[in-house]
């Protein structure tokens, strides 16, 4: 089965449409863990284009982003140019022992072999050292309507999405797995964000409903402008906050 996440629309669009959960995610960790100095360095595993990498950089001094599809990382440089990007999978990390004091993970821990993840994990912590795991539904709620909702699932029934061999993951999940760690702080978290209708279109695209859509043959531009005509009723032009729905947790070694 292709990755629908080695593709042209998909790594331009994780570099440039994807809106910006990540630095709400982590200013509401580092609060929670009270941090007032950042790691010395953090691993962000499976960091896609590099924006979950470069949200860590509010957290850690040094910050390495392992990513298994190359693709994804062409536009690394851009996106996070403080960091490191190392093509590598989560089971098989290229590091050295205890070099990281934080291990993230965002939205990537559903598609790898956990049984190797998490050995690789306490192998590259350091004593002390905090594996944070987190996730976010796609923005699909408006705060004020159900108009978005509705949008969605229509989008959904025309562009289904394609069969996923993602795994299920949320706090409980985590803590109840025989992984080595222990469920230390964790939360859910609703966050709105303000979007243009432009940019919430051009999100949309990086969906992988529509990667799989043109891998069937539809056309990307009769994609586009059905979002950007259906939309355009309820969005009134200008931006409105959208919510995004998810949790974190953090883990340590036992």
């Amino acid at each position: 089965m292709p990755n629908p996440f080695d593709a042209g629309l998909m790594t331009t669009g994780y570099a440039s449409a994807r809106p910006p959960v990540h630095p709400h995610v982590i200013e509401a960790v580092r609060a929670r863990l009270g941090r007032a100095e950042p790691f010395a360095r953090a691993l962000d595993v499976g960091c896609g284009a590099g924006l979950s990498a470069r949200a860590l950089g509010v957290l850690a001094r040094q910050v390495v982003g392992v990513e298994p599809v190359e693709s994804m990382l062409q536009h690394g440089a851009v996106v996070a140019p403080e960091a490191q990007f190392i093509a590598a999978s989560a089971e098989a990390l290229p590091l050295r022992d205890a070099c990281c004091d934080l291990i993230a993970a965002a939205g990537s821990l559903n598609y790898v072999d956990l049984d190797k993840f998490f050995p690789e994990a306490r192998r590259v912590l350091k004593p002390g050292g905090i594996l944070l795991v987190y996730d976010f539904a796609a923005g699909r709620s408006f705060r004020d309507s159900p108009d978005l909702d509705a949008w969605f699932d229509r989008f959904r029934e025309r562009y289904p999405a394609p069969a996923s061999e993602a795994r299920p993951l949320n706090p409980g999940i985590l803590g109840g797995l025989n992984s080595g760690f222990a469920l230390r702080a964790h939360a859910d978290f609703e966050i709105a964000i303000s979007l243009e209708p432009g940019f919430y279109v051009n999100y949309m695209m990086t969906e992988t409903n529509v990667a799989a859509a043109i891998r069937r043959g539809t056309d990307e531009d009769s994609i586009r402008l059905w979002c950007a005509e259906s939309l355009s009723a309820f969005w009134r032009g200008g931006a409105r906050d959208v919510l995004f729905r998810g949790y974190y947790a953090c883990l340590a070694p036992k």
